[in-house]
């Protein structure tokens, strides 16, 4: 027998090829089950290019191996049967790789492909030693051939199940990776090795490939080098692919998280997270298709916070905010996950409401208007509004998204003009009433632009039979179609809608610029009162649109009048003392309109900065010596004089009124018994006839 002998180095060379090929493998598999899924035809370039690369390690080890063997004659390799046995070794990886990126890897399937794949290896293995064609031929240890065998099968399985387990990329998996090829290695060398001991060669053997085939002095390099260079581009192809879809991926979630974020803002109310009047619209279109289909019921609840724009102009816009998300975080948790609670903007709410009856839907309202009515902590602020709510049932009061949605409206107006904080359903008279506001406000929102508003003069008269003292200023608004409007009929709307805000401006720029004209032509002893609307009182700007006025038309300050209710004045009293004190330290005096008709404190009346009280027309109207009013009137006078302010009574028609406010001590006048409202024009020059009939 030939004594073999083994080139060390080469046999190590072997195994690390045997390694970095194991590793290729399991690297190559996740490529191949991660595109799969979305791209077949790159998982299928994926498993070629994987195929190829696993074949020629393995194989590159199995001939490294054989490199590595030496005997004491020449030695060979016929280049077709080493060509056949690569070929074996590529179709053998291709069929594992396919095999490990299958959905699943039953047991019956895992022992059949060991089987399979196994023999592949083994008849590359023993290919490759036919191609050295030795004379006589290699004569084989049958126990040792068929240990090879089994070691090839059973490498093939532990292959296949590691290879089935790490083929996704999960944490860690590239250590467990790295421990697995290291088994599949030793494994792959041991078959190898195995099977070369199971050789022996008889004395005289002749390699006929010596001559003819291959020699093994520049093989091994070339093998080893073209080994080691297939490998690599296979695993930095890899890894650089799997970076990329990593970086691929990243943006695809970013992209989705960036499409999210924008759906969100498209969708929602940026402030309170709510749905939005276009997510609003979408969903009540799905609630009519579904109750039509099934013959169903759904409310439609619009809701307005009473209170909020008082709120929102005396603390500020960041305070009105926060109010309005804790709002509707209120109102989510009161209704049902499957309701929708949207926004439309400012102070408005929409409640989508699922129904079994229409009558379910009471109850619901009656928790919202509860759960709203509740005190809400902002910041140090305890503030409290009210909810006007106004329901709309399908199919009852509509069938179209327009007609709810205009239906819901009337029936919360409705509840706004009954008193506010409660709820009503709608009616059918409601929409020509709603129709005639919603008129009305179109009307009133061009008037100011068109110069349809007028103001009038009501003349001012010092008691018992004194001078003119002024005017006070009362608007009146010329409607094309209507006439001439009295403030009654519209500033109720001016206020709701915040029209009051630029209307009241002109007004008290108006009458400065009268006030002027007057004062040129000597009548330097007249003041002009202007009414304050509570919400006007509330505007944080108003300080400045008082001042804007007086210097734009050189007004003295002490010729302007600010006439403030009561009410208005003791609401929020420590935020209306300082602006009454901004007004006053101006120069401008202030006048407490309709007093006796509100709850005042004698405290904060004592500290108000006024100069005036005027005793509401209510007193005035039954005035007559032992009745109550007359107590009244009596003591509102002596209070004024003990605080050291002018008494005015309005609503003065009689003699009789008139004989006995003179007798208590009230210093002044206004009524229809001395002059009613008229235009600037008539109003001077009835004051100087008047004055000639004095004289």
């Amino acid at each position: 027998m030939l004594i073999a002998t083994y080139d060390k180095l080469l046999v190590v060379v072997s195994l690390l090829v045997a390694i970095l090929a194991s590793y290729t493998a399991l690297d190559m598999a996740e490529r191949i089950n991660t595109t799969s899924n979305q791209h077949p035809r790159v998982a299928r370039f994926w498993l070629t290019g994987g195929a190829i690369a696993m074949g020629v390690g393995i194989w590159s080890m199995h001939f490294i191996g054989m490199l590595a063997f030496r005997l004491p004659i020449a030695l060979g390799y016929d280049a077709w049967i080493t060509a056949v046995s690569l070929l074996i070794a590529i179709a053998t990886s291709g069929f594992a790789l396919w095999i490990v990126t299958l959905p699943a890897l039953p047991l019956r399937r895992l022992f059949g492909s060991a089987l399979l794949m196994g023999a592949g290896i083994a008849g590359m293995h023993y290919t490759g030693m036919a191609a050295m064609r030795m004379q006589p031929g290699i004569d084989y240890d049958v126990a040792l051939f068929l240990v090879s065998v089994f070691i090839a099968i059973a490498a093939s399985a532990a292959a296949l199940w590691i290879a089935f387990s790490l083929r996704k990329n999960t944490p860690h998996v590239k250590a467990a990776r790295a421990g697995a090829s290291v088994v599949m290695g030793v494994a792959i060398v041991g078959m190898h090795y195995t099977g070369m001991a199971a050789a022996s060669f008889p004395s005289g053997s002749v390699c006929m490939s010596a001559r003819e085939g291959v020699g093994i002095g520049w093989l091994a390099i070339l093998i080893i080098v073209v080994t080691l260079a297939v490998l690599t581009i296979a695993l930095l192809t890899s890894v650089l692919d799997a970076r990329l879809e990593s970086r691929t991926a990243k943006l695809a979630r970013s992209l989705a998280e960036a499409n999210e974020e924008l759906t969100q803002m498209v969708l929602h109310d940026h402030l309170t997270k709510l749905p939005n009047r276009t997510l609003l619209e979408d969903r009540l279109t799905q609630a009519i298709n579904k109750a039509a289909r099934s013959n169903g019921h759904f409310a439609l609840m619009f809701m307005d916070l009473d209170g909020f724009k008082a709120i929102n102009d005396s603390l500020g816009h960041h305070v009105g905010d926060r109010l309005l998300v804790e709002v509707a975080r209120r109102l989510t948790a009161t209704t049902r996950a499957h309701d929708t609670v949207a926004r439309l903007g400012g102070d408005e709410f929409v409640i989508l409401v699922d129904l079994t009856l229409p009558d379910d839907a009471m109850p619901v309202a009656e928790k919202l208007v509860e759960a709203v009515n509740q005190p809400f902590c902002v910041g140090e602020h305890e503030l409290r509004v009210s909810a006007s709510i106004g329901i709309a049932i399908y199919p009852e009061d509509g069938n179209t998204r327009h007609d709810l949605v205009i239906n819901a409206d009337a029936a919360m107006y409705h509840t706004k003009r009954a008193g506010r904080n409660g709820y009503n359903f709608f009616e059918p008279s409601m929409n020509a009433n709603a129709h005639h506001q919603l008129q009305w406000l179109q009307d009133l929102r061009v008037a100011l632009e068109r110069k349809q508003f007028r103001l009038v003069y009501q003349p001012k008269f010092s008691l018992p039979d004194g001078p003119v003292l002024g005017a006070e200023a009362l608007l009146r608004w010329q409607h094309p179609e209507r006439g001439l409007v009295g403030p009654d009929e519209f500033i109720g709307l001016a206020e709701r809608s915040g029209l009051i805000i630029p209307i009241g401006a002109w007004v008290l720029d108006e009458a400065c610029r009268q006030m002027h004209e007057w004062l040129t032509l000597g009548y330097a002893d007249w003041k002009i009162a202007v009414n304050l609307s509570a919400v006007q009182f509330a505007d944080p700007h108003l300080v400045e649109v008082v001042r804007a006025a007086l210097e734009r038309h050189q007004l003295p300050p002490q010729s302007l009048t600010l006439e403030v209710t009561e009410s208005t004045a003791m609401h929020d009293t420590e935020a209306s003392l300082l602006t009454l004190q901004k007004i006053a330290d101006l120069g401008v005096e202030i006048s407490i309109d309709d007093f006796g008709t509100g709850y005042s404190s004698l405290l904060y009346l004592k500290r108000l900065p006024a100069n005036e009280l005027k005793i509401d027309r209510g007193f005035v109207r039954d005035l007559s010596d032992g009745t109550e009013d007359a107590a009244i009137v009596s003591a509102i006078v002596a209070l004024g004089r003990t605080l050291n302010l002018r008494i005015v009574a309005e609503g003065v028609e009689t003699e009789r009124q008139q004989q006995f406010l003179a007798s208590v001590g009230c210093d002044a006048l206004q009524g229809y018994l001395r002059g009613r409202p008229m235009a600037p024009d008539l109003f001077l020059q009835t004051m100087r006839e008047q004055h000639k009939s004095a004289a």
